[in-house]
């Protein structure tokens, strides 16, 4: 997730299912972030690594037949740990391309960021 979309082909470009983000980065197969603080990537490169233990373990709890209660507990703690990550990403993603759009002082591009975000705090709450 870089500045530098360069290394994109113009096949992903044109990809089946490709868009561009409401921010005016193109999104989809082979699309990249607008922006990613490096700081905010690795804290969340991170957390995904960990999760990622959790998981395993979630696995072999359920391997050797552990008491469910301790399962769910574990299983809860990684849906927080994941709730995180959207927490971040979703920090990132305002703090760039929203933040980038309003400034922009084009009203459609700060209508369709508005109605991006809308959807995704919508989508978060189910």
């Amino acid at each position: 997730m870089t500045d530098d979309t360069a290394n994109d082909t113009e096949a992903d470009a044109a990809a089946p299912g490709s868009a561009a983000c409401a921010c005016g980065s193109e999104v989809g197969p082979g699309g990249h972030s607008a922006a990613m603080d490096p700081e905010a990537k690795r804290v969340l490169l991170t957390r995904l690594r960990r999760i990622e233990g959790q998981v395993r373990g979630l696995h072999k709890m359920i391997e050797d037949e552990r008491w469910c209660a301790d399962v769910l507990t574990q299983v809860n703690s990684v849906q927080e740990a994941l709730r995180g990550v959207s927490r971040g990403l979703l920090r990132n993603h305002l703090a760039h391309c929203a933040a980038d759009a309003v400034r922009s002082g084009d009203p459609a591009r700060a209508d369709a960021v508005f109605g991006e975000l809308t959807d995704l705090m919508f989508r978060s709450v189910r």
